[in-house]
Protein backbone atom coordinates (compact mmCIF):
# COMPACT_ATOMS: atom_id res chain seq x y z
CA UNK A 1 0.00 0.00 0.00
CA UNK A 2 1.58 3.14 -1.53
CA UNK A 3 1.73 6.25 1.00
CA UNK A 4 0.44 9.87 0.29
CA UNK A 5 2.22 13.28 -0.35
CA UNK A 6 1.09 15.53 2.28
CA UNK A 7 -0.79 17.58 -0.96
CA UNK A 8 -2.07 14.16 -1.76
CA UNK A 9 -3.52 13.73 1.65
CA UNK A 10 -4.73 17.04 2.39
CA UNK A 11 -7.01 16.90 -0.93
CA UNK A 12 -8.26 13.58 -0.21
CA UNK A 13 -9.93 14.86 3.13
CA UNK A 14 -10.82 17.67 1.28
CA UNK A 15 -12.54 16.05 -0.87
CA UNK A 16 -13.94 13.76 1.79
CA UNK A 17 -15.42 16.69 3.63
CA UNK A 18 -16.93 17.51 0.06
CA UNK A 19 -18.26 14.79 -0.22
CA UNK A 20 -19.51 14.52 3.25
CA UNK A 21 -20.94 17.82 3.55
CA UNK A 22 -22.95 16.93 0.11
CA UNK A 23 -24.18 13.26 1.32
CA UNK A 24 -24.67 13.48 4.65
CA UNK A 25 -26.78 16.90 3.81
CA UNK A 26 -28.71 14.87 1.20
CA UNK A 27 -29.41 11.41 2.85
CA UNK A 28 -28.35 11.73 6.34
CA UNK A 29 -25.86 9.26 8.14
CA UNK A 30 -27.88 6.45 8.18
CA UNK A 31 -28.26 6.29 4.88
CA UNK A 32 -25.15 7.47 3.65
CA UNK A 33 -22.48 4.33 3.63
CA UNK A 34 -18.62 4.31 3.60
CA UNK A 35 -19.16 3.21 -0.07
CA UNK A 36 -21.20 6.04 -1.18
CA UNK A 37 -18.45 8.49 0.43
CA UNK A 38 -15.37 6.55 -1.46
CA UNK A 39 -17.39 6.47 -4.90
CA UNK A 40 -17.82 9.82 -4.53
CA UNK A 41 -13.79 10.54 -3.88
CA UNK A 42 -12.29 8.04 -6.05
CA UNK A 43 -10.89 5.61 -3.38
CA UNK A 44 -11.35 2.27 -1.98
CA UNK A 45 -12.64 2.00 1.58
CA UNK A 46 -9.15 0.80 2.63
CA UNK A 47 -7.83 4.77 2.17
CA UNK A 48 -11.42 5.71 3.56
CA UNK A 49 -10.17 4.49 6.91
CA UNK A 50 -6.24 6.23 6.98
CA UNK A 51 -8.28 9.05 7.36
CA UNK A 52 -11.27 8.54 9.58
CA UNK A 53 -12.01 5.63 11.55
CA UNK A 54 -16.03 5.75 10.56
CA UNK A 55 -18.88 7.54 8.79
CA UNK A 56 -19.57 9.12 12.38
CA UNK A 57 -15.85 10.63 12.65
CA UNK A 58 -16.00 12.22 9.36
CA UNK A 59 -19.22 13.71 10.22
CA UNK A 60 -17.89 15.40 13.04
CA UNK A 61 -15.28 16.76 11.04
CA UNK A 62 -17.45 18.10 8.13
CA UNK A 63 -19.44 19.83 11.27
CA UNK A 64 -16.31 21.08 12.62
CA UNK A 65 -15.45 22.41 8.95
CA UNK A 66 -19.08 23.78 8.33
CA UNK A 67 -18.89 25.66 11.99
CA UNK A 68 -15.94 27.29 10.30
CA UNK A 69 -17.79 28.30 7.59
CA UNK A 70 -20.74 29.54 10.09
CA UNK A 71 -18.85 31.57 12.19
CA UNK A 72 -17.24 33.90 9.44
CA UNK A 73 -20.81 34.40 8.07
CA UNK A 74 -21.69 35.22 11.89
CA UNK A 75 -18.63 37.55 11.29
CA UNK A 76 -19.56 39.51 8.41
CA UNK A 77 -23.47 39.81 9.57
CA UNK A 78 -21.51 42.40 11.83
CA UNK A 79 -24.23 42.24 15.19
CA UNK A 80 -21.37 40.76 17.79
CA UNK A 81 -19.90 44.06 17.15
CA UNK A 82 -22.98 46.28 18.21
CA UNK A 83 -22.98 48.29 21.64
CA UNK A 84 -26.63 47.25 22.58
CA UNK A 85 -25.98 44.38 24.93
CA UNK A 86 -30.25 43.25 24.11
CA UNK A 87 -30.05 43.62 20.00
CA UNK A 88 -26.59 41.71 20.68
CA UNK A 89 -28.33 38.62 21.78
CA UNK A 90 -31.29 38.72 19.91
CA UNK A 91 -29.33 38.92 16.81
CA UNK A 92 -27.26 35.85 17.84
CA UNK A 93 -29.69 33.43 18.98
CA UNK A 94 -31.95 34.33 15.77
CA UNK A 95 -28.73 33.57 13.33
CA UNK A 96 -28.03 30.46 15.19
CA UNK A 97 -31.58 29.17 15.04
CA UNK A 98 -32.39 30.15 11.65
CA UNK A 99 -28.84 28.50 10.61
CA UNK A 100 -29.95 24.79 12.61
CA UNK A 101 -33.53 25.08 10.95
CA UNK A 102 -32.27 25.53 7.27
CA UNK A 103 -28.73 24.31 7.29
CA UNK A 104 -29.67 20.65 5.75
CA UNK A 105 -26.39 19.12 7.32
CA UNK A 106 -27.74 19.77 10.85
CA UNK A 107 -31.52 19.16 9.87
CA UNK A 108 -30.31 15.47 8.92
CA UNK A 109 -28.67 15.63 12.56
CA UNK A 110 -31.68 16.42 14.50
CA UNK A 111 -34.53 15.05 11.81
CA UNK A 112 -32.87 11.96 12.24
CA UNK A 113 -32.42 11.57 15.91
CA UNK A 114 -28.81 11.05 15.42
CA UNK A 115 -27.11 13.60 17.77
CA UNK A 116 -26.34 10.50 20.89
CA UNK A 117 -25.24 8.70 17.66
CA UNK A 118 -22.89 11.41 16.99
CA UNK A 119 -22.08 11.87 20.87
CA UNK A 120 -21.32 8.04 21.12
CA UNK A 121 -17.89 8.79 18.96
CA UNK A 122 -16.70 11.80 21.48
CA UNK A 123 -14.95 10.97 24.49
CA UNK A 124 -16.33 12.99 27.62
CA UNK A 125 -13.36 14.96 27.28
CA UNK A 126 -14.23 15.97 23.66
CA UNK A 127 -17.89 17.07 24.49
CA UNK A 128 -16.71 19.48 27.70
CA UNK A 129 -14.28 20.81 25.31
CA UNK A 130 -17.14 21.76 22.63
CA UNK A 131 -19.07 22.88 25.45
CA UNK A 132 -16.35 25.01 26.44
CA UNK A 133 -15.53 26.18 23.07
CA UNK A 134 -19.39 27.39 22.76
CA UNK A 135 -18.89 29.42 26.17
CA UNK A 136 -16.03 31.18 25.10
CA UNK A 137 -17.26 32.08 21.55
CA UNK A 138 -20.41 33.70 23.19
CA UNK A 139 -18.12 35.37 25.88
CA UNK A 140 -15.51 36.73 22.98
CA UNK A 141 -18.78 38.96 22.56
CA UNK A 142 -20.93 39.46 25.51
CA UNK A 143 -17.80 39.57 27.74
CA UNK A 144 -17.84 43.73 27.67
CA UNK A 145 -21.32 44.03 28.39
CA UNK A 146 -21.02 41.54 31.52
CA UNK A 147 -17.81 43.76 32.72
CA UNK A 148 -19.62 46.79 32.50
CA UNK A 149 -22.53 45.57 34.35
CA UNK A 150 -25.16 45.65 31.29
CA UNK A 151 -25.95 41.78 31.70
CA UNK A 152 -27.65 40.13 34.58
CA UNK A 153 -25.31 37.50 36.90
CA UNK A 154 -22.77 37.49 38.50
CA UNK A 155 -20.78 34.34 36.83
CA UNK A 156 -19.62 35.36 33.01
CA UNK A 157 -19.64 31.29 32.03
CA UNK A 158 -23.21 30.44 33.46
CA UNK A 159 -24.28 33.66 31.53
CA UNK A 160 -23.12 32.08 28.16
CA UNK A 161 -24.16 28.50 28.84
CA UNK A 162 -27.96 30.47 29.36
CA UNK A 163 -27.13 31.85 25.69
CA UNK A 164 -26.30 28.79 24.82
CA UNK A 165 -28.80 26.54 25.70
CA UNK A 166 -31.71 28.54 24.56
CA UNK A 167 -31.11 27.33 20.70
CA UNK A 168 -31.83 23.74 21.61
CA UNK A 169 -35.57 25.06 21.47
CA UNK A 170 -35.02 23.92 18.26
CA UNK A 171 -35.18 20.53 18.79
CA UNK A 172 -39.06 20.46 20.21
CA UNK A 173 -40.60 21.82 17.01
CA UNK A 174 -42.98 18.99 16.91
CA UNK A 175 -43.61 18.98 20.92
CA UNK A 176 -44.67 23.21 20.29
CA UNK A 177 -46.53 22.31 16.82
CA UNK A 178 -45.05 23.55 13.63
CA UNK A 179 -47.19 26.34 13.16
CA UNK A 180 -47.24 28.33 16.22
CA UNK A 181 -43.36 27.39 16.68
CA UNK A 182 -42.05 30.25 14.82
CA UNK A 183 -44.14 32.89 17.22
CA UNK A 184 -42.92 30.57 20.50
CA UNK A 185 -39.30 30.86 19.07
CA UNK A 186 -39.45 34.49 18.91
CA UNK A 187 -41.33 35.24 22.04
CA UNK A 188 -38.53 33.17 24.00
CA UNK A 189 -35.78 34.87 22.24
CA UNK A 190 -36.73 38.48 23.01
CA UNK A 191 -38.13 37.62 26.25
CA UNK A 192 -34.47 35.87 27.19
CA UNK A 193 -32.80 38.90 25.61
CA UNK A 194 -34.84 41.56 27.93
CA UNK A 195 -34.89 39.79 30.90
CA UNK A 196 -30.87 39.24 30.70
CA UNK A 197 -29.93 42.92 30.21
CA UNK A 198 -30.09 45.30 33.14
CA UNK A 199 -32.24 48.55 32.50
CA UNK A 200 -29.76 51.30 31.65
CA UNK A 201 -31.88 53.96 33.75
CA UNK A 202 -30.52 52.70 36.82
CA UNK A 203 -26.80 53.53 35.30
Amino acid sequence: MRGFSDDERKRIQTRLIEAGRMLFSRFGIGKTTIADLTSEVGIGTSTFYQFYDSKEELYLAVLEDEGEDIAERMAAEGFLELDDPQETVVQFLRFVMDEIETNPLTRQLLIEDNIERIRDQQSESDRQTEQQQDIDFVLSFLGPFIEDGRLYGEDPETIASAVVSIPYLTLHQEDIGTERYPAVRDLVIESFARGLVRDTTDH
